[in-house]
């Protein structure tokens, strides 16, 4: 069905025309082979189920020495990234989704703020850019 449907379309043809593929699923088993062998980069969390590691593992040289890492990932905030996004599979421990995460997104009202803080963000933005 891969061969039929968008995603398979667009599996084979990204690179060409430099276009990313998002494919999230809590059953990696489910995704078909040939979708599954044209992603790059994969972030996992833990699994338990034999055919979903299998199925993040296919095509993935070494894929076996990383079920030991795979198995051992807490069960919430760390995942394993492993594909041409990073130089080497790397764990890595998400950040938590509270108050303090929310205030960093979120809109800053700069107009309630008083100057001298605006124009210190406004310096620190500046040398975050190289100016």
């Amino acid at each position: 069905t891969a061969r039929q449907t968008i995603f398979g379309i667009i599996a084979r043809e990204m690179r060409k025309y430099f276009v990313t593929l998002l494919v999230v699923d809590q059953r990696p088993s489910g995704i078909d082979n040939e979708v599954m062998s044209q992603v790059g980069t994969r972030i996992t969390a833990l699994l338990n189920d034999e055919k979903d590691i299998d199925a993040i593992f296919t095509g993935v040289s070494g894929g076996q020495s990383l079920r030991s890492v795979l198995a051992k990932l807490d069960s919430k905030q760390q995942a394993l990234i492993l594909g041409h996004a990073v130089p080497m599979p790397v764990v890595v421990r998400t950040r938590p989704y509270d108050q303090t995460f929310y205030t960093e997104i979120g809109d800053t009202a700069w107009d309630e703020m008083p100057a001298a803080a605006v124009f210190k963000a406004a310096e620190s933005a500046k040398a975050d850019l190289g100016f």
